[in-house]
C-alpha cells in the first residue's frame, strides 16, 4: 500500500509541474498578442542577452513557443524593410538604383579558363575542322541508330520508341546479344550518322551512350528523373513527323561547346516551324535537361507550352576519342569526382 500511495504522489507531483508550465505558457502566449482585457499594452519581452541560444531552454513546449515568436518577428521585420524600399523606389521613380542580383551557385561560378568566345579565330578553326564540320556545312544529314543493352525492359523499350518520334529520321533496332564493337561497323556501312545506346539497371534506364560516327567522339551520360508520356501531368497530343526546333543553353566552355554540337548534329538543319515543336537540352550545374515542347502564340505577347514528353536528365561522365572502345580507347575528359568536385561552385561545360 506505501508503494501505491508513493507512486501516485510522484504522479500528482508531476501533473502539477506539468499543470504550472502549461499555465505559463498560456500567459506568456497571452502576453504576445497584444493589449491585456484592461486595454493596457504590456510591457515588450526582454531581447535574449548575447551568446545565449534559443535550445538552451530545456523546456520543449517553453523552447518551440519562443522559436515560432523568434520566427514570426523575423518575418515581420523582413516584411516592414520589404515594404519600406518598395516605397522608397516608387518615390524615386526613375532614379531608383537598380535591384540587387541575388546571390546564387550559377551566378557565383568559379570562372573557368576554357569558356568559350564567340569571336575567337581559334575556336573557330577548330569547329571549321572537327568531326561535326561536314554537318554544319550541310554536306550530311543525320541518321541515327537507337538501341539498348541486352535483354531490355518494357521501361526501356518505350523510352526508345518514343525518343524516336523525337528525333528525325532515327531508327530502333532491338540487340540479341550483339556486342558494339560488332554493331558499330555495320552502322558505318549503311551511313548511319550517329549511334544512341540506352543502358538499364533493375528495369530502370540508368545510362547513355551517344557515338557520333564514323570518327567519333563518344560521350557517357549517367540518366536519371526519366518520365515516359503516360507519366507527365498534363501533357499534349502525341508529337507530329514535323522537324522541330533545338535549342541549347548554358554549354560555354570547350568541352561544353563539343558536348552542345554532338547534341545538334543529331536534328537535322531546316525545322519546319509549322509543327511548332522544339526540343531543348539545358545545362544547369553540369546537369543536361532535356524537355520537347509544343508552342501556341495566343498574342503578340503571350506564348503557351505544352510539353509533349519523354523528359529526363543527363550528366556527363566521360568524353572519348573516336567511337566506343572501353578498354583501348583514348578519353578527352573524364569525371573524377574526388578530384574535380572540390567545390559547388565549379562546373565543366
Amino acid at each position: 500500500m506505501a508503494k501505491a500511495g508513493e507512486k501516485s504522489s510522484s504522479s500528482w507531483k508531476k501533473s502539477l509541474k506539468r499543470k504550472a508550465a502549461a499555465e505559463e505558457i498560456q500567459e506568456a502566449a497571452g502576453a504576445g498578442d497584444g493589449a491585456t482585457e484592461s486595454g493596457v499594452q504590456p510591457p515588450k519581452a526582454a531581447a535574449f542577452p548575447p551568446g545565449f541560444s534559443i535550445s538552451e531552454i530545456k523546456n520543449k513546449q517553453r523552447r518551440h513557443l519562443m522559436f515560432t515568436r523568434w520566427k514570426q518577428q523575423q518575418r515581420k521585420e523582413k516584411l516592414a524593410a520589404k515594404k519600406k524600399l518598395k516605397k522608397e523606389r516608387e518615390a524615386l521613380g526613375d532614379k531608383a538604383p537598380p535591384k540587387p542580383v541575388p546571390k546564387t551557385i550559377d551566378n557565383q561560378r568559379v570562372y573557368d579558363e576554357t569558356t568559350v568566345d564567340p569571336n575567337d579565330e581559334e575556336v573557330a578553326y577548330d569547329e571549321s575542322t572537327d568531326e561535326f564540320a561536314s554537318y554544319f556545312n550541310k554536306q550530311t544529314s543525320p541518321k541515327i541508330l537507337i538501341t539498348t543493352s541486352d535483354r531490355p525492359h518494357g521501361r526501356t523499350v518505350r523510352l526508345c520508341e518514343q525518343l524516336s518520334t523525337v528525333i528525325p529520321n532515327s531508327h530502333v533496332y532491338y540487340r540479341r546479344g550483339l556486342a558494339l564493337k560488332k554493331i558499330i561497323p555495320q552502322c558505318i556501312a549503311r551511313e548511319f550518322t550517329d549511334l544512341i545506346v540506352i543502358n538499364e539497371d533493375r528495369k530502370t534506364p540508368n545510362g547513355l551512350i551517344l557515338s557520333h560516327l564514323p570518327n567519333g567522339p563518344t560521350a557517357h551520360f549517367k540518366m536519371s528523373s526519366v518520365r515516359l508520356r503516360k507519366e507527365i501531368k498534363r501533357r499534349g497530343k502525341d508529337p507530329t513527323e514535323h522537324i522541330p526546333e533545338i535549342i541549347l543553353n548554358n554549354f560555354t566552355t570547350r568541352l561544353g561547346h563539343s558536348i552542345g554540337r554532338m547534341f545538334a548534329s543529331l536534328f537535322p538543319h531546316n525545322p519546319q516551324f509549322i509543327g511548332r515543336q522544339v526540343a531543348t537540352f539545358h545545362n544547369q550545374r553540369d546537369y543536361i535537361f532535356f524537355r520537347f515542347h509544343r508552342y501556341i502564340f495566343r498574342s503578340e505577347k503571350k506564348v503557351g507550352i505544352q510539353e509533349l514528353g519523354p523528359r529526363f536528365t543527363i550528366k556527363l561522365r566521360s568524353l572519348q576519342k573516336g567511337t566506343f572502345d572501353s578498354k583501348y580507347g583514348e578519353y578527352e575528359w573524364v569525371h573524377k569526382p574526388r578530384e574535380m568536385d572540390t567545390s559547388r561552385r565549379k562546373f565543366h561545360l
